[in-house]
């Protein structure tokens, strides 16, 4: 997953207290990695206004809108783990993975993430984690 998941876009402690600055915080992870531009951080806050990215088993899943699919520059993730969950519209996030999907890229990416959010073992790896390369070791199939 080097390829769409690099160490620097791997956060453990989280510093978001609220969904709106987890949202910004996954998406800088993406801007510093120069997956997207800096305007995709807002069409990930402009998606989150239209329909929730929280998908159950404590992940969230921010990511742009259709339109914002010119500013995606290369597919990538970002992955920030929180000590107390993020309050997702009733719901707690304590995983919140920023997505930028090249072209249908997005939905190798969520295929992937789905697969491992769904299986016990992998979210208590995730949660055991204590760095990058940890986390890289859980999601390491999710390539495009």
């Amino acid at each position: 997953m080097s390829d769409v998941l690099s160490r620097d876009a791997i956060v453990l402690g989280g510093q978001a207290r609220d969904r709106d600055a987890a949202i910004t915080e996954a998406g800088q992870l993406l801007v510093a990695s120069g997956a997207v531009d800096q305007a995709y951080v807002d069409a990930m806050h402009e998606r989150e206004t239209s329909v929730s990215t929280f998908m159950g088993n404590g992940l969230a899943i921010p990511h742009g809108t259709n339109e914002a699919k010119a500013l995606i520059r290369h597919t990538a993730i970002s992955f920030i783990r929180y000590d107390e969950p993020i309050d997702w519209k009733g719901s707690p996030a304590k995983y919140v993975v920023g997505i930028a999907g090249a072209g249908d890229d997005h939905l190798t990416v969520l295929q992937a993430l789905a697969g491992a959010f769904t299986d016990d073992a992998q979210i208590a790896a995730l949660d055991a984690a204590q760095t990058p390369d940890d986390v890289l070791a859980v999601l390491g199939d999710v390539s495009v």
